[in-house]
């Protein structure tokens, strides 16, 4: 079943090219959610831009992204969107479910260690929705929220993996929750030697860089080369990049046409916040990061060019995001991601609708359960949200700017860790080390140990300090500490977390 060859995609980019898209007789919208992996914020150019530049209190990175700061004009783009669990698999459990770690299933990175982190078969996920509504669903790319099993298609009884513990999964039809194109894999970090499974569980080795590659199979959905969808129906395709997530170490990382635009430049003219540490051994790693993220913006270009070219870009909804950011140096920390800092938690989160929205810079705080909803919403699906969904819908804000909508004040931040482990060591539950709150104004987060004692507390004056360089000390700023600690409260409440219904609020606050 093995195929090596980057020929042959399923037939798919050998097909002759036909327009057949135009065909579309349902005039729903399509949708596209495309989401590369550890993109901070920052990392995109056009915050250093005329008309956004002014709407937040930090200086863009200076990257080359110019496909993204087009399409940002044309968008709905928002200034605070904040991944909860900064981390790539809680993330997607959220985004895929609309719920939250502690009921998404997902609740730590996915790898056969921890085998009852995954999304079981009976969640009602996006794809699912979408699907039952008469869309034709794709997912191209990474996944990451499946468990590993010995379920190899070329080798019955063997993980696809002969590591320990496994992190790469290979995903059944039982478990593709809705998405009737398949051309994806759990998690495999070598950027130019990616790997899929299609419909049919064949493996395929393109041997290219995976963006690029990605891009020219969502390409060739799109124009529906080898009759692949069925283009009477609207189709929601997700494109998940695994870039810039780490490695970026080597050219064996980045593409070099990319590598080029940042491989003489000082690193101090890299690295541009304050908060940044130049003598870490990590900054040799900011080239090629940078580098990265301009290889996903042309992967991007490429899929916007590919609709366009199709016809279908007047009535597809867009969205560019990620599943959490990049520290790269700043905070002192080698930690890319898993932590409250705003390099961490802060994603991008651009939606174009033409003529359906308008685009401006919007500073909603939306958390990442809040994105399934506000899609589903976006598409004319509010009423199929499945109850079990825990975030909001957010479409009527986007849409309207409804000055009188409720927005959200406040959005959780959540960490979680290893807890018991069974017999054969592995990991049977989590334990709830860290949760937090992040305002328009402030970010504080609390650690705790398994005795349930304080290790840490970040407590920052984000609008005032917005590199977050100085922890604010709790005693002195005791009126604000309480307001928000209550108000974290309020929504762990909200959401079933384990640190209101086990009781680690309570314990915390009479300390």
């Amino acid at each position: 079943m093995k195929n090596k060859t980057n020929k042959i995609l399923c037939g798919l980019m050998l097909a002759p090219y036909t327009l057949c898209a135009a065909a579309q007789t349902d005039n729903r919208p399509n949708v596209i959610y495309v989401f590369p992996d550890q993109l901070r914020n920052c990392a995109l150019n056009f915050w250093s831009q005329e008309g956004f530049r002014d709407n937040v209190n930090f200086k863009a990175d200076p990257t080359h992204t110019p496909h993204i700061d087009r399409f940002a004009r044309e968008s709905v783009v928002l200034t605070s969107a904040q991944s909860n669990f900064p981390l790539s698999s809680p993330h997607r459990g959220s985004l895929l479910t609309g719920m939250y770690p502690n009921r998404s299933g997902v609740s730590l990175n996915c790898n056969s260690d921890r085998p009852n982190s995954y999304i079981r078969e009976s969640t009602t996920c996006i794809g699912d929705v979408f699907s039952s509504n008469g869309y034709d669903c794709a997912y191209i790319g990474k996944l990451h929220t499946d468990r590993p099993e010995r379920n190899d298609p070329d080798r019955p009884g063997q993980y696809v993996q002969d590591a320990n513990p496994v992190w790469d999964a290979f995903t059944p039809v039982e478990r593709r929750h809705g998405f009737n194109y398949w051309y994806s894999y759990g998690t495999f970090d070598q950027h130019k030697n990616p790997h899929y499974w299609d419909n049919k569980g064949v493996k395929h080795e393109p041997h290219e860089w995976s963006p690029i590659h990605e891009a020219k199979v969502a390409a060739a959905y799109i124009r529906n080369q080898a009759n692949v969808r069925d283009t009477k129906k609207p189709f929601f395709m997700m494109v998940a990049m695994n870039p810039p997530h780490s490695p970026y170490r080597s050219m064996d990382d980045c593409m070099p046409e990319d590598y080029a635009l940042y491989a003489n430049k000082p690193i101090d003219s890299l690295l541009i916040r304050p908060n940044a540490n130049l003598h870490m051994d990590k900054v040799k790693s900011a080239a090629y990061y940078f580098a990265s993220v301009s290889g996903v913006d042309r992967a991007f270009g490429m899929i916007l060019d590919a609709l366009k070219e199709a016809g279908l870009d007047k009535n597809t909804i867009v969205i560019f995001s990620s599943d959490h950011g990049e520290t790269m140096c700043s905070q002192n920390t080698d930690d890319p991601k898993n932590s409250p800092y705003t390099e961490a938690m802060n994603i991008p989160f651009i939606v174009r609708y033409p003529g359906h929205l308008t685009p401006r810079v919007d500073p909603l705080l939306m958390s990442s359960p809040d994105i399934m909803p506000t899609v589903l919403g976006l598409a004319g699906l509010g009423k199929d949200i499945p109850s079990t969904v825990q975030g909001r819908d957010y479409s009527d804000l986007l849409s309207h700017e409804n000055l009188k909508a409720k927005r959200p004040d406040a959005a959780l931040y959540i960490q979680n860790v290893n807890g018991e482990k069974d017999a054969a060591g592995k990991t049977i539950d989590y334990f709830p080390s860290a949760r937090g709150i992040k305002t328009a104004q402030y970010t504080l987060a609390i650690f705790i140990d398994k005795k349930y004692r304080v290790k840490q507390t970040l407590f920052f004056d984000d609008q005032n300090d917005p590199y977050q360089q100085h922890n604010l000390d709790v005693n002195a700023h005791k009126a604000v500490y309480k307001k928000l600690f209550k108000r974290m409260t309020q929504l762990l409440k909200e959401v079933d977390d384990p640190w209101y219904s086990k009781g680690i609020v309570k314990k915390l606050k009479n300390k």
